[in-house]
């Protein structure tokens, strides 16, 4: 306890400057949303673009289309082939990197500001003029598929494909980001131009800036890099009408330790018990090694090394998920004492001890998210891609600590139902031998879930 109670002290230390931090607006071209914290006590520069391009907008048959187009946003731009390109990044110490998740892909960019400009220009090449070479197209091709055969090998990436699967039944974000085999293959440099000239578009497309740089400098910067590109933005991922497939679903798979994703309905950003749900998670299952979940599962039983679960907010649905692993012996009995535990939580709620050990954690630790211009860059452009106003860093902490007992046991009530949960076990669930002694199972990797950033 007293270990713990200096971390919280460590913690609250660093409210202070988050919440002084100012997040300016700053003026763009039609359809964007720009936002800066400007910081000149270091001369670097951090940047973070999310584009409304990602796996949700794949067409049917070419799944993976996003996943192969924002691979090649650093293969090459303008007049510069894939060598030039990444050797322009490196003569100026120029971070690069681009992912794509089932809402956007999205592009972080980290310079010196003595070298801003020429990181701004090659940003601008890369969404305005990516030159998408047939070389650099097949390479990608290969590696995807290479990286998605590999998956098909590892339980706890089987298991996370599957859960969506079952759980969007039919809605675009049922496919893995990194999309299919058949679909990677069928994707073609047509198909790949295509899509990027309707989906790396300004707008809808979210830019945070962190760091040392002017609000003037920056709209010079953004004006450039964007305004060559379309005003338009493709149309919205349209909410799922099924959501949910209750019940336990098996992947045979020849493995010691499956793996197990678990999940049912959760709360999107704009309705009222999200605070509250977000609270109620940190206790159920996302609080580490003071959740519930941690408590009964690992250690009064000892069925695995970790278990956890997370509120998940994408553009079109919100989800409570989880995760665990466990001996082939013991993972069915790890879920049962997890739907027990959600039956519980719904039915008696959380306690006054368990709602202010959450609340001293979450706002103590929010300060984390901005201990560099890299985060603040990237936390700050997930608030943008969650709808949230550029004030909401300083109004964060004070939405948790206003959150109720009864509130967290509502939320409790209306969504951790056992009867909603959809779980995937990717493995051979076995009954332990008679008399063989129960035992911890070894460390394993957590099964992989693509989440959105929430905090």
């Amino acid at each position: 306890m007293r270990v713990r109670a200096l971390i919280i002290v460590a913690l609250l230390a660093l409210i202070a400057p988050a919440q002084a931090m100012t997040v300016k607006t700053v003026p763009s071209p039609s359809g964007m949303d720009v936002w800066l914290s400007e910081e000149h006590s270091l001369p670097m520069v951090s940047i973070s673009v999310a584009l409304p391009a990602g796996s949700a907008y794949d067409p049917p048959g070419k799944e993976g289309l996003s996943a192969i187009t924002s691979s090649l946003l650093d293969e090459g731009a303008g007049d510069l082939d894939a060598i030039a390109f990444r050797r322009a990044l490196e003569n100026h110490a120029i971070r690069f990197g681009v992912s794509n998740d089932r809402d956007y892909i999205v592009v972080q960019v980290q310079t010196l500001t003595a070298n801003m400009n020429e990181a701004f220009r090659l940003l601008g090449l890369a969404l305005a003029h990516p030159r998408f070479d047939a070389e650099a197209v097949e390479r990608m091709r290969f590696a995807i598929l290479a990286g998605l055969k590999e998956d098909e090998e590892d339980p706890s990436t089987v298991a996370g494909k599957a859960w969506f699967q079952a759980y969007f039944m039919g809605h675009p974000y049922a496919h893995d980001d990194d999309g299919t085999q058949a679909g990677i293959q069928a994707v073609t440099i047509s198909d790949i131009k295509s899509f990027a000239a309707s989906h790396l578009v300004r707008g809808r497309a979210k830019v945070a800036v962190a760091g040392d740089i002017t609000p003037d400098a920056l709209a010079k910067h953004i004006a450039d890099v964007f305004g060559a590109l379309s005003p338009n933005a493709p149309q919205a991922t349209s909410k799922p009408t099924h959501a949910g497939a209750p019940g336990m679903k098996v992947i045979a798979m020849d493995v010691p330790q499956p793996s197990a994703v678990f999940g049912f309905p959760g709360p999107k950003r704009d309705e009222p018990d999200f605070f509250a749900t977000y609270v109620a998670n940190y206790i159920f299952g996302g609080g580490g090694f003071s959740s519930r979940l941690m408590n009964e599962v690992r250690d009064k039983r000892g069925l695995t090394y970790g278990i956890s679960t997370s509120l998940a907010d994408y553009r079109a649905a919100a989800i409570v998920v989880g995760t665990v692993a466990s001996d082939k012996t013991t993972i069915t009995s790890a879920l049962d004492v997890t739907k027990q535990e959600m039956a519980k939580f719904a039915r008696s709620g959380a306690t006054e001890e368990e709602l202010a050990d959450a609340k001293t954690y979450i706002v103590g630790s929010f300060p984390l998210n901005f201990d560099s211009n890299a985060k603040i860059a990237s936390t700050l452009n997930g608030f943008q891609r969650a709808g949230l106003p550029p004030d909401y860093v300083e109004k964060r902490n004070a939405l948790i600590e206003a959150v109720t007992l009864e509130q967290v046991n509502t939320a409790a009530r209306k969504y951790y139902d056992p009867g909603k949960m959809t779980v995937v076990v990717a493995g051979t669930p076995q009954k332990p031998a008679p008399g063989e002694p129960k035992k911890r199972p070894p460390p394993t990797a957590e099964p992989r879930i693509d989440k959105p950033p929430t905090e």
